[in-house]
């Protein structure tokens, strides 16, 4: 380990193998070193610990770039900000960390040149866009309101971990009904997905695109511009043949 005081590795009189690193005649002076005598403690991490290994360690430090987190073997490995959560910012997130806790982390890299090992704690759950299962653009999914702010309602779809933003002017089709205090905590709407990019890790989901396709369908099955129903009533045969 860097920068270890001799006190804590021997004791006076203790007798050790060391490996001779240099003679120099001139100076009288001979180079020893002990560490060199001894398994590169990164190499015998790697062996014990791969990569993709689950491993546990003691919140060290805290800095504006992570956790650092002391690992068996006495040597230490790194969270990256970007590698405590899926969801929220590693900012965000590192205020719930405090030296002396325990962590468990996923072995991402091991640099025994560097003497580096990075670790990631979002990566003990999977990643929700990897596997989004019904999730994709077009879907209708059921979502639970979490919070209700004046520009819109944050959600949850139903049965995952993705959470998005409505804003106001997708609360609705018609803009009278575009009001986020129509809506209460823990209800549930249905919403049409209008966006899902896995590079940008971004979902969006739209009350008013679902009721304009729903409109759309029930036009297309049970009326027609030329028809000379209104859509009141093209809507009510529709709701009326569901029904029965």
């Amino acid at each position: 380990k860097k920068n270890m005081h001799p006190g804590k590795i021997v004791s006076t009189s203790q007798e050790v193998e060391v490996q001779v690193l240099e003679v120099d005649s001139v100076k009288r002076r001979i180079s020893l070193g002990l560490k060199q005598t001894m398994r590169n403690p990164w190499e015998v991490f790697v062996e014990k610990f791969p990569v993709g290994s689950t491993v546990e360690g003691e919140v060290k430090n805290k800095t504006e770039f992570g956790l650092f987190l002391g690992l068996e073997g006495d040597v230490d490995g790194m969270v990256h900000l970007s590698d405590l959560d899926w969801k929220l910012p590693g900012e965000q997130v590192i205020d719930n960390f405090k030296k002396g806790d325990m962590v468990k982390a996923v072995v991402l890299d091991v640099d025994v040149e560097k003497e580096r090992i990075s670790l990631g704690v979002k990566q003990l759950e999977g990643d929700p866009f990897a596997e989004p299962g019904d999730v994709k653009k077009g879907a209708v999914v059921t979502c639970e309101i979490l919070e209700v702010k004046e520009a819109g309602i944050e959600v949850q779809i139903t049965g995952t971990d993705f959470t998005t933003f409505i804003k106001r002017s997708e609360l609705a089709r018609d803009r009278g009904d575009q009001r986020a205090e129509r809506f209460a905590v823990g209800e549930k709407v249905d919403a049409r997905v209008i966006q899902f990019d896995k590079k940008a890790r971004k979902v969006q989901v739209s009350i008013k695109a679902l009721e304009v396709a729903e409109e759309k369908e029930a036009i297309a099955q049970y009326g027609s511009s030329d028809s000379g129903a209104t859509l009141g009533d093209i809507l009510g045969n529709a709701l009326k043949k569901r029904d029965k």
